[in-house]
């Protein structure tokens, strides 16, 4: 495990999200959209995505990552799952469980071809919050 967090730490730096410390990224979102499935188990469509302005935070040394939201999200991350790479997208992935106890998987993804824009995306098995998010120093 620790040899896969390093290999994140690295990549991160390697893509310019590096901050001072090294151990602390820190985002911004500019805007939020919801998909939940419906009762019979579908996915439904993408809600309007709503501009928003929250602090986004990884934070590898306590493994957690938190977002600032009105009621704060707080992800305590379990496993960090090797980058996945191909031409159109970079995925950084955590296996996490929320401050309810709840399992999901976050991931930060570039979109290579889209200017280097990144998203934030909470996985749960009934929903998925996607966050627009960039670099904060």
């Amino acid at each position: 495990m620790t040899k896969i967090k390093l290999i994140a730490i690295f990549a991160f730096l390697a893509l310019g999200m590096n901050q001072s410390y090294g151990q602390t990224y820190k985002f911004k979102t500019s805007g939020l959209s919801v998909m939940e499935k419906d009762q019979k188990g579908n996915w439904g469509k993408w809600s309007d995505l709503s501009l928003v302005n929250i602090l986004v935070k990884l934070d590898t040394d306590k493994s957690r990552i938190v977002v600032y939201s009105e009621i704060i999200q707080l992800f305590e991350i379990i496993d960090y799952i090797p980058l996945e790479e191909n031409e159109n997208d970079s995925v950084y992935s955590f296996t996490c469980k929320d401050n309810n106890g709840e399992d999901c998987t976050l991931s930060i993804i570039t979109r290579k071809k889209q200017d280097n824009r990144k998203q934030l995306y909470i996985n749960y098995e009934d929903r998925i919050i996607l966050y627009n998010i960039f670099n904060y120093k």
